[in-house]
């Protein structure tokens, strides 16, 4: 047994009520999205865990402007973006998800526009992305891309078989840009939280591990810290 997996067992133990960060995600997106229906993954990439549990919602189509996303072996179809329009017809999808995607786009208003098109009156769009104003995040935002590609699997103890760190724009996400960018495409927020889990930025040692435990259970001990928590979770909803 690694220590990486005493740790979470000891400290982050299902048994106990713990719930990952993923597990959490994927719940959302049952809670959200109806069964049997057709699913676009805006951020798709190669082969994942959150789009095989699509997958066993619906019929799940992926697009992405990274061409990996069409060795996803879960999509029904994947598509390779190019440009600012989704090359799909108007309310086409029941729902559409991104887990860890918003942070890459410099245009959400575009975005979000683009999605409340493709969606059917009364679909859901439901999305995990980092908070700005996270150490994590925070960091991303004052290094160069190259410290990212030096450090990020790095610190997360992930192997040759990660993909490389996508750049970062993080141009919506605080709480307050979601909730003022969803509005003004017309999308009703449906639930925003944000969430802290257990501290993936600290495998790479002991030490790290520790001072980020740390700061996961202070700012989980009492909502007046939540603007400080790594991750915002949200459904945003067209009407019907």
């Amino acid at each position: 047994m690694t220590w990486q997996t005493e740790y979470l067992d000891r400290f982050y133990d299902p048994a106990r009520g713990f719930q990952n960060g993923t597990a959490e995600f994927h719940e959302l997106c049952r809670e959200a999205i109806p069964r049997g229906g057709k699913i676009l993954e805006i951020g798709a990439g190669p082969s994942n865990r959150t789009s095989r549990f699509l997958a066993t919602l619906g019929e799940v189509h992926g697009l992405d402007p990274d061409p990996a996303v069409r060795d996803n072996d879960a999509l029904a179809s994947a598509v390779v973006l190019e440009g600012g329009r989704y090359p799909f017809p108007d309310a086409s999808f029941d729902g559409c998800v991104s887990n860890y995607c918003i942070e890459h786009i410099p245009d959400p208003a575009a975005h979000l526009a683009e999605v409340g098109r493709v969606l059917r009156p009364g679909g859901a769009y439901v999305l995990r992305t980092p908070n700005r104003w996270h150490y994590v995040s925070l960091f991303s935002s004052l290094t160069p891309h190259w410290v990212h590609d030096l450090l990020a699997n790095r610190l997360r103890n992930i192997g040759a078989e990660g993909h490389e760190p996508y750049p970062t724009v993080y141009a919506m996400n605080t709480r307050e840009a979601v909730l003022r960018l969803a509005a003004r495409a017309g999308l009703a927020v449906e639930a925003l939280r944000l969430v802290e889990k257990e501290p993936s930025y600290g495998m790479s040692s002991r030490v790290l591990f520790l001072t980020f435990m740390a700061y996961e259970r202070a700012v989980n001990a009492t909502p007046h810290a939540a603007f400080l928590r790594s991750n915002i979770f949200a459904v945003l909803r067209r009407p019907s």
